[in-house]
């Protein structure tokens, strides 16, 4: 991966001149400017800057003048067409010919004369084939005519087709420009009749199209846009003056050459042939020099207008510059304000009526309030209002509903709380298996004083603990205080093995059964209405008593129903009564004591 990046950059840097929007300026552009794909004979830099830098005015002042360099680069490029035109048609009539290119030349004449004879025979063939057909009107056709006109066109494609290769071999081999000059000024009018057709808005004014950014992002944004917008109107500006230059010298250079070539004429005495080329020549030359002085005028207006055109890119780079001094200005006040109020909610906590951890709680909530409010509104100076606020509301609504879906949830979950089989303040509850007494049922949360669990019931820990109120809808609680707050309890006896065994077990039972008889049958009874209906039938709160082996004898595990505020006094009662009965059982009687004694004395 390291590698990879390395290569992007590497590669990156390479092509850094393709984003150049007027990279053709610079000659790196030259072959693939603008979407051409060859290097023109005549040079269209000044209507390809100018047709580049047109789209990027935003301001109707600054459309003025991308129209008006518009129309001053056409006319300069116009000029050097009709000049590239008349130089390289001086030029071929001054040339000489010679090997291959004398041989090409004369057989274009060939094929000229050649292609005369040709459109003679079709006239020739059309016109009697018309006149046939006209006097014999209701007579057939003769099909040697007609085949013989087919021939005839056909012969004619087919030598144009030669003479327009031979044309062009000719024209390279003697260096003959006009013909690719020619082609590239008919390309050159066929864009600019489809520029012309196209509608150009004129914008607004710079004050108005200013304050369109009403951010400090926007902004931000068209100073740097107008920065770039800046340093492409310089390096258009400077290629004009570049063109004033060359051009100078060109026209000086044509200057000279006209004045050598009168200086000669006046000093030879030539025929009139010759005097009558050397006129031609004299006036072609002047021509020549009045198009360059023309094409000079116009890159020195078209300069001008560059330099307008930057002047008034500077004046609204001010004009915005100004409106982001106040935003910022804007965004300092936010700032001094939440500072302030900052330092009010301190001095208004400094001697607070609340202990020590209720103002540190409404502090930070204060301060984080404040904070959040004002980075708020500098968002908003910075990016604006939203635009698509449906949307934002709802992706807010559904992160809020995500993030806080636990205090959504508790909030429904006191209405549960509060109904029918909810829980009240006092109630003995047991959630997330922490039991407790309720102290507070708030509209978020419950607090517990924590009781411990069922065997440590009547002695609480002291410890306050609070639950969001959602699990009454996504967990699930125990409420002991209802109805009768029945529970199952259990004591263990240990009894020596003896043959009575049977008969103690049976009287602990009835013991335990006549101890909770009362309670049994109310349980029962709340527990089918419970139910609402009869699906605990089957269910009996009666005691049960199961006997279990161990070392000292027997072992039994007595379980019985019992309110659970009555637990203790029921389970002493029966340790009361079942200690009764072993002492009873313990106890000899006096029938046992002489037949003891009785059998003690034989012995």
């Amino acid at each position: 991966m390291a590698a990879l990046l390395v290569l992007c950059l590497a590669f990156s840097w390479t092509t850094r001149d393709s984003m150049a929007p007027l990279s053709f300026l610079t000659g790196r552009g030259n072959v693939h400017s603008l979407g051409k794909s060859q290097k023109t004979l005549v040079d269209l830099r000044p209507w390809q800057t100018a047709e580049a830098l047109a789209p990027l005015a935003v301001t109707a002042e600054e459309t003025e003048y991308a129209h008006e360099a518009e129309r001053l680069a056409d006319h300069e490029v116009d000029q050097d067409f009709a000049s590239a035109l008349r130089q390289a048609s001086a030029q071929a009539r001054h040339r000489n010919l010679a090997g291959d290119a004398l041989a090409l030349s004369q057989r274009v004449l060939q094929l000229q004369q050649l292609i005369k004879e040709d459109q003679a025979l079709v006239n020739s063939l059309t016109a009697a084939s018309g006149s046939g057909a006209t006097s014999a009107k209701n007579a057939a056709k003769p099909a040697g005519d007609s085949d013989d006109l087919e021939v005839a066109k056909a012969q004619l494609g087919l030598d144009t087709d030669e003479l327009e290769d031979a044309q062009q071999e000719l024209d390279h081999a003697s260096g003959d420009d006009r013909a690719q000059i020619q082609g590239e000024l008919t390309a050159h009018e066929a864009l600019m009749s489809k520029y012309d057709s196209q509608s150009h808005s004129p914008g607004e004014v710079a004050v108005l199209s200013a304050r369109r950014h009403s951010t400090l992002a926007g902004r931000l944004t068209a100073w740097r846009s107008q920065l770039d917008r800046y340093a492409l109107i310089q390096q258009a500006m400077q290629q004009a003056q570049t063109d004033i230059v060359s051009l100078t010298a060109e026209h000086k250079a044509l200057e000279a050459k006209a004045n050598v070539s009168t200086t000669a004429q006046g000093s030879a005495t030539p025929d009139r042939v010759s005097r009558l080329t050397n006129i031609l020549e004299k006036t072609e030359e002047r021509q020549l020099l009045t198009i360059c002085s023309d094409r000079i005028q116009t890159e020195q207006q078209l300069a001008a207008v560059y330099g307008k055109w930057s002047a008034q890119v500077l004046l609204q780079h001010r004009t915005l510059w100004h409106l982001i001094l106040q935003s910022l200005a804007l965004i300092a006040f936010i700032v001094i304000c939440i500072i302030l109020c900052d330092a009010l909610v301190r001095w208004l906590i400094a001697n607070p009526a609340l202990d020590r951890r209720q103002t540190h709680t409404l502090r930070s909530v204060l301060q984080l309030g404040i904070q959040v409010a004002g980075g708020l509104l500098i968002l908003l100076v910075v990016f604006g209002w939203p635009q698509q606020m449906s949307t934002v509301l709802g992706l807010t609504t559904a992160g809020l509903t995500i993030a806080m879906q636990d205090f959504i949830l508790a909030f429904f979950g006191w209405f549960a709380l509060m109904g029918k089989n909810g829980i009240r303040i006092g109630d003995w509850v047991e959630i997330d298996g922490v039991c407790g007494e309720v102290t507070e049922i708030g509209l978020m949360s419950t607090t517990l004083l924590e009781t411990g669990d069922l065997a440590d019931r009547g002695h609480p820990t002291g410890r306050r603990i609070t639950f969001l109120n959602n699990f009454a809808i996504r967990g699930k609680y125990f409420n002991f205080s209802t109805a009768g707050q029945w529970m199952w309890d259990e004591i263990t006896v240990s009894i020596p093995e003896s043959d009575d065994t049977r008969k103690i077990v049976e009287e602990i039972r009835k013991a335990v059964e006549k101890e909770t008889v009362e309670s049994a049958t109310v349980a029962e009874q709340e527990w089918k209405r419970g139910a609402r209906g009869d699906g605990l039938s089957l269910f009996s709160a009666a005691p049960v008593v199961n006997l279990r082996p161990s070392g000292s004898g027997i072992e039994l595990l007595i379980r019985y129903v019992t309110r659970a505020s009555e637990r203790f006094g029921v389970r002493n009662r029966l340790y009361q009564q079942v200690i009764k009965l072993l002492h009873k059982e313990s106890t000899p009687t006096p029938a046992d004591e002489t037949h003891e004694a009785g059998g003690a004395e034989p012995s």
